[in-house]
């Protein structure tokens, strides 16, 4: 099958990316919605800690990560569930309700803890919006071009995050913290409720014609019978493919937290302006974003498991450039590496999970991965400001680079290929 081919099924549902473009083209719009409303934030909160709240100790003022991560990943979790019981676009419709009142927030908060509420709502956002415009990509265009969809996807969503940042970043350099970099938040959450009400089309019925085309092979154990449970521990512990994509996940993630919350007030600590911590703050999500395009279609042609090793490390290198480093060019570089290493991970661990997960129960498989993976969030929050604050700023770079370099080992040590093709030429080898 080739990227415009699509599958014949019944009652005029066809899989496959040139059958459904129109809808998977405004899910791609959707999805960088959603990623500007994480964008907003990340050039401009962790300076609001500092420069507004005055919150002195590490651990504090990345609460607000914190209660993201936690939030984001529960929500993940039930978002799968719902999605099978309700459909797809009423989770969409409800994670774009919850967005509403997070740029207001974020503007008028007197104290921290509204940041902080501000931020689990965000959380909800992202775990409804996210996880749902993921699973309706993957519905639509069937099993063989996986890899690219979720490639798409998840470079809309983070090419609008980092150009976000940087916007935002412009905007605070020139006319302060607040109000005025978050009007953008306003625009998207408005037209991202819109859209998602008014044009987007349900897609659950496409997983169910799936799931009739593609029947799980002879003495395979993922049947559909799977309980949520069965899922759950299936995904994180005994298959050994599931289980390592979700350790990269939260790896991933934990650093995606210290570059939000960690970089840029370690640049800051060096001299630089707002207005060039912004820009390093988008060039590590503009480069994973791009890098994704190329990356998610390469993994249907090579396979999944070396990219997400050789992206783990990549991670590694470039996060203990960045504590190695004191001038802006030394962390341009190191951003733009940690931005390619990531693209190298992050729709390809997506990738494996649809491979492996059956139709039937995907959702929820791609709910349980994105909760272990989001609450990567958490657990970097607290690591990195815990040793931020026993150690100073550098100690927690250099911490969690040996831990990124870790997950690379554990996925090439542990993980078996999951792209049909690849793994039948592997075998073939053997």
């Amino acid at each position: 099958m080739t990227a415009t081919d699509s599958t014949p099924a019944a009652d005029g549902i066809r899989l496959g990316l040139r059958a459904n473009l129109a809808q998977f083209s405004l899910l791609v719009a959707v999805n960088a919605l959603v990623g500007g409303m994480l964008g907003q934030e990340r050039t401009v909160l962790p300076l609001l800690a500092d420069r507004t709240f005055h919150l002195s100790a590490y651990t504090a003022a990345l609460t607000y990560i914190l209660a993201f991560g936690a939030t984001k990943a529960i929500t993940n979790f039930f978002a799968g569930t719902l999605s099978d019981r309700y459909g797809r676009k009423p989770v969409l419709v409800a994670g774009w309700m919850v967005a509403l009142p997070v740029p207001l927030l974020l503007i008028w908060a007197p104290s921290w803890g509204w940041i902080v509420l501000a931020n689990v709502l965000l959380g909800i956002n992202q775990g409804l919006t996210w996880s749902t415009t993921v699973i309706m990509k993957i519905d639509l265009v069937g099993p063989a071009r996986r890899g690219l969809a979720m490639g798409f996807n998840e470079a809309a969503g983070y090419l609008a995050l980092a150009g976000t940042a940087m916007a935002t970043g412009a905007v605070a350099a020139h006319w302060g913290l607040r109000p005025q970099p978050f009007f953008l938040g306003i625009a998207y959450a408005a037209l991202g409720l819109g859209l998602s009400a008014l044009a987007v089309r349900e897609t659950r019925e496409h997983a169910h014609v799936e799931a009739a085309l593609h029947p799980a092979p002879a003495g395979c154990d993922h049947h559909a019978e799977l309980t949520t449970g069965q899922i759950a521990r299936t995904t994180s512990l005994t298959d050994k493919a599931l289980s390592s994509a979700s350790w990269a996940g939260m790896v991933n993630n934990l650093n995606d937290a210290l570059a939000w919350g960690i970089f840029p007030l370690l640049f800051a600590a060096h001299g630089l302006s707002v207005g060039r911590i912004g820009l390093l703050a988008a060039l590590y999500p503009a480069v994973w974003g791009l890098g994704q395009i190329l990356t998610g279609w390469w993994s249907d042609r090579i396979g999944r498991k070396h990219l997400i090793t050789s992206g783990m490390l990549l991670q590694a290198a470039a996060i203990a450039l960045i504590a190695i480093g004191t001038s802006f060019p030394v962390w341009a570089l190191a951003q733009v590496l940690l931005g390619a290493g990531t693209a190298l991970v992050y729709p390809t661990l997506l990738a494996v999970i649809g491979d492996v997960a059956h139709p039937a129960w995907r959702a929820r498989a791609v709910g349980v991965y994105r909760l272990w993976r989001d609450g990567g969030f958490a657990v970097g929050a607290l690591l990195a400001g815990a040793l931020a604050d026993a150690y100073g700023l550098t100690t927690a770079v250099w911490a969690v680079a040996a831990l990124t370099a870790v997950a690379g080992v554990v996925v090439a040590v542990r993980m078996y290929e999951t792209h049909p093709q690849s793994a039948r030429d592997a075998r073939s080898l053997t």
